[in-house]
């Protein structure tokens, strides 16, 4: 490995360190400020995987995207589309659960194409390619159905109702009943993807590329990667990651709604930089943008776990952050210069 790649590697890993260390801070903090509220239940940590699955899977999915050097504003829209579209088709077109996830799922991966076929091969900035994906998965959300739909699909809520249970970390209730601690399928796929992500991006030449590609495209070019394919490839890994996340997020829900998922995109980058992805690409880590999910989860929960301030807060706090992560990456990127320049 040379000495750009050393430097690439030991900051990433510095980021991926201290977005680590911010979380657990955060969620000790929460423990012993809201140990009366019994904030250090294992059930509450469960949550915040629960609560958040659906962005896991997208953020993962961002993240691929923000190493090739792209951006992909459109997740939020195609989330409340899919939820629409799940809804629309289970309860107004008598379409079964298994028929309408797996046409989400193609409609995803049809969606990623279509965008990255004109950012990588028509040379279209990813910014203004997504920001048109994101208009039109909103307008078509709200032509499917304005009104909110709710879904009472058997298998569909079977699906969302289905608890894993846990033998350990369980509490006594007042009634003197031991509640068990539990997630939701959901949890279980989202963290699934995050390890299949993890793995291609760490030990695949096939993952290897996306950073390449991000890092230097020059680089990349001696190397004979075919860069409009692997950004081309990147979008259309995002999209796909959207429609599961969809999925996931429909089933905490279970409607559809034109508003639902708003900002959400914000959030998945938000993720990604805190948990040290750079804009400028190159450099990345899925486990990294898990943390970060973990970092805005526990700040919701510790904004809301009393009850008496306001959820903007929440946005107030993740902008912070948000900032201090860009600046701390800032740094460290003059940091490298001067030492490549030396």
């Amino acid at each position: 490995m040379n000495l750009l790649g050393k430097k690439k590697l030991n900051q990433n890993s510095f980021l991926l360190i201290v977005t680590i260390i911010l979380f657990f801070a955060m969620y000790i903090f929460g423990c012993i400020v809201f140990r009366d509220l019994n904030f250090g239940r294992f059930q509450v940590f469960l949550n915040l995987m629960i609560n958040n699955a659906a962005l896991i899977v997208i953020a993962c999915g961002m993240t691929i995207v923000m190493i090739t050097g792209g951006i992909d504003i459109s997740v939020g829209s195609f989330v409340a589309l899919s939820c629409m579209m799940l809804a629309n088709m289970m309860e107004n077109q008598g379409v079964g659960a298994v028929q309408a996830v797996l046409i989400v799922l193609v409609t995803g991966v049809v969606f990623g194409i279509v965008q990255g076929f004109l950012v990588a091969y028509l040379n279209i900035q990813p910014f203004i390619v997504t920001l048109a994906g994101m208009f039109f998965a909103r307008g078509m959300t709200a032509i499917i159905s304005r009104d909110m739909i709710a879904i009472k699909n058997e298998l569909f809520t079977s699906w969302a109702q289905f608890r894993i249970r846990f033998p350990f970390g369980g509490y006594v209730n007042r009634r003197g009943k031991v509640i068990d601690p539990y997630i939701y399928p959901t949890v279980v796929i989202a963290l699934v993807i995050l390890v299949i992500t993890f793995i291609i991006l760490r030990y695949s030449r096939f993952g290897r590329r996306f950073y390449a590609v991000g890092g230097s495209e020059q680089s990349s070019l001696l190397m004979g990667i075919n860069i409009r394919r692997t950004r081309f490839i990147a979008y259309v890994i995002s999209g796909f990651y959207c429609a599961i996340g969809g999925i996931l997020f429909c089933l905490n829900t279970c409607s559809g709604f034109v508003e639902q998922a708003k900002g959400f995109e914000m959030d998945a980058i938000a993720s990604a930089v805190i948990g040290g992805t750079l804009l400028t690409g190159g450099v990345g880590n899925v486990i990294g943008s898990f943390f970060g999910v973990l970092i805005k989860g526990t700040i919701e929960t510790l904004i809301n776990f009393p009850g008496v301030l306001s959820s903007w807060w929440v946005r107030i706090a993740i902008a912070a952050l948000l900032a201090f992560f860009i600046i701390l990456q800032s740094v460290l990127g003059s940091k490298k210069e001067k030492g490549a320049r030396a």
